[in-house]
């Protein structure tokens, strides 16, 4: 699901650990990642997946982004829901693959949406296995998710089996080589099965338009300055993958758009620390384009202890978009 992550760290041997389970040390172990020559350019959230946030220009380390990413599960639980109960599948996949799974918000949602599948989650951070390894024990799904940590840009991928339906939520833009990926994906998924694309219009947004006061319209301005740094750094950001995905041998079968606007009373308790964390890496990234007054009005909402912190608003709303291509190999 698109908001800016960390810049991951590659370590240093050209294969992945693909058959270890959810609750194996082996699966996440530096010695089992990729060469850093091939690293994608994770430039804003995912999942990046990274799966349901995007990836990061800001430098936040890796705790930051695991953190946001759980936020981004949290409070968007049930659009994600609705993201994965329409997707048209004729019978339900035994065996699922997660392509830039982050911490795990779409491959626990794909786990509790079809109750029979297990879910290979791939990811180049370790970190992030580790949180997903967490939540899969947590619930009890840890015997039916297979962890991967790999560089999906390099030139070989490890073995991902022959899934019937591969999921990439906020991971494909981020491609060095985006149409090689999807030929990629294209060769591993089986006959017939289903390629889910879900990609995000950026940020969320949290704020009244007339807030705060001091500075009116301070977030929109903020997500402009945002998308003009990324249209360089992100070229296939905002990208149509519909085209794409026919060139790479899919048909299309289904492209919606699920609008997400939770208010103040269905956000949910985590609203102000979702809104905190994703403000402030939305100032790491937009600081250099903002006048002094929408910084200092800035800071006063990130300001934890102070009386215009966002963690004491009662007027917070969450308003993001999600794109979803469903692509058939036939």
């Amino acid at each position: 699901m698109d908001h800016a992550h960390p810049r991951p760290t590659h370590p240093t041997h050209p294969s992945a650990q693909p058959d270890r389970p959810a609750h194996s040390d082996h699966a996440t172990r530096p010695d089992h990642a990729t060469r850093p020559e091939h690293a994608a350019h994770h430039d804003h959230p995912q999942g990046a997946g990274h799966d349901a946030t995007g990836h990061d220009t800001t430098g936040h380390d890796s705790a930051d982004h695991a953190e946001i990413l759980d936020l981004d599960a949290e409070v968007l639980d049930a659009p994600l829901a609705t993201i994965t109960a329409g997707l048209p599948l004729a019978s339900a996949p035994r065996h699922i693959v997660d392509l830039g799974c982050g911490t795990g918000a779409g491959t626990l949602a794909l786990l509790r949406r079809f109750p029979g599948a297990e879910v290979t989650a791939v990811d180049s951070s370790a970190a992030h296995l580790r949180r997903l390894r967490e939540k899969a024990e947590a619930q009890g799904a840890a015997d039916r998710v297979r962890l991967v940590r790999a560089d999906l840009d390099a030139r070989t991928w490890p073995g991902l089996g022959a899934p019937e339906l591969v999921w990439a939520s906020a991971s494909l833009h981020h491609m060095a080589d985006p149409a090689r990926t999807l030929r990629r994906v294209h060769d591993l998924v089986v006959p017939g099965g289903l390629f889910a694309v879900v990609e995000l219009d950026g940020f969320p947004r949290f704020l009244p338009g007339d807030a705060p006061a001091e500075a009116p319209g301070l977030e929109d301005r903020c997500h402009a300055a945002l998308d003009r740094r990324h249209a360089g750094r992100v070229p296939h950001r905002g990208a149509d993958w519909g085209p794409l995905l026919e060139a790479a041998g899919f048909t299309v079968e289904d492209r919606r758009t699920v609008a997400v606007a939770l208010g103040p009373e269905d956000a949910g308790p985590a609203v102000g620390r979702y809104a905190l964390a994703s403000l402030r890496r939305v100032r790491e990234g937009a600081a250099h384009a903002l006048s002094v007054t929408d910084l200092t009005a800035l800071d006063r909402l990130l300001d934890t202890d102070g009386p215009h912190s966002v963690l004491r608003r009662g007027d917070l709303a969450v308003r993001t978009e999600r794109t979803v291509w469903a692509a058939r190999r036939t």
